[in-house]
């Protein structure tokens, strides 16, 4: 009879202790990008090549840009476009949030009237919308207030009520009043109505809410798509050429028209176009900084 044993156990050899990295004496490679650079070299020869084209190229007549830029007449059709603008972005900012809010009250009549109106002035081109105002005369002879259905205390005449100015302004206006209601929805929609119901619940009156936690909030949202439609608006006022209303674009046809510069004539609306564009930015920047106080760090 013989005894076995278990085999012996292999012993575990001690660990090792790592040696101490000395990350100050390791090299440092940094990335490599050959492809971004390539695209930055094209891109800045292209634009040196365009900016000496510019500067060289005699067909842009920059010495008939000087002479008409600051011409009186370009700086009064400068102040009929900024005029339009601003009528067509108060009046329709202004009629925008009423359809706005009309569109987000809980009566289906007034959402329907809002929704109506948002869908008609955007399915119709304003160029159609321009001649209509400008023809209003010719539909309706005078206008009429009184009872309605029944006899009328006073009325007017249509032929001098709606001018040229007027009937642009008109509508731009109403154009530009439902692209601006859904701006403002869309921004009041961004505000969590939790915060409106824990206002609610505190008991902070309809309209306090409305003016101190809703619209600081929505106006974040509102603010860029809004700068949006203001310079559109800026631009699309060269529509109403149409309607011989000297604004800047109708003013740069005529004077070509007459001396046959058509480059240089369109770079001076250009330009202007482009400074105006660029103070509206500007005024953007700072509004939007105020309204992020609190939101960005």
């Amino acid at each position: 009879m013989s005894l076995t044993s278990d085999p012996p156990v292999a012993k575990a050899p001690p660990p090792t202790v790592a040696e101490p990295v000395d990350y100050g004496a390791l090299k440092v490679v940094p990335v490599r990008h050959p492809w971004r650079w390539a695209a930055v070299a094209a891109t800045a020869i292209l634009l040196v090549q365009f900016l000496h084209g510019l500067a060289t190229n005699p067909g842009w007549e920059w010495e008939v840009f000087a002479q008409f830029f600051t011409a009186e007449v370009i700086l009064k059709a400068v102040w009929i476009t900024i005029q339009l603008t601003f009528y067509g972005t108060v009046i329709g900012f202004a009629l925008g949030i009423v359809l706005a809010f009309m569109r987000l009250s809980a009566s289906p009549f007034l959402k329907w009237v809002a929704f109506t109106y948002i869908w008609a002035f955007r399915s119709i081109p304003l160029i159609v919308q321009l001649l209509f105002w400008f023809n209003l005369a010719y539909l309706y002879k005078e206008l009429q207030f009184g009872i309605p259905f029944g006899p009328g205390f006073f009325s007017f005449d249509t032929m001098g009520l709606v001018g040229a100015m007027s009937a642009a302004v008109l509508g731009l206006a109403l154009h530009q009043a439902a692209y601006a209601a859904e701006i403002v929805r869309g921004g009041v929609l961004a505000v969590d109505s939790g915060q409106l119901e824990a206002a609610a619940a505190l008991g902070i009156p309809r309209l306090r809410r409305l003016r101190r936690i809703v619209l600081p909030q929505a106006m974040r949202s509102i603010l860029p798509n809004a700068a949006n439609e203001i310079v559109s608006l800026f631009k699309g006022t060269s529509i109403v050429s149409v309607m011989a209303i000297g604004e800047l674009f109708y003013q740069v046809q005529v004077i070509y028209g007459r001396n046959g510069r058509v480059v240089p004539l369109l770079m001076v609306a250009t330009a202007w176009y482009v400074l105006l564009t660029t103070v509206l930015s500007v005024l953007q920047h700072y509004v939007e900084r105020h309204f992020a106080k609190g939101a960005t760090r």
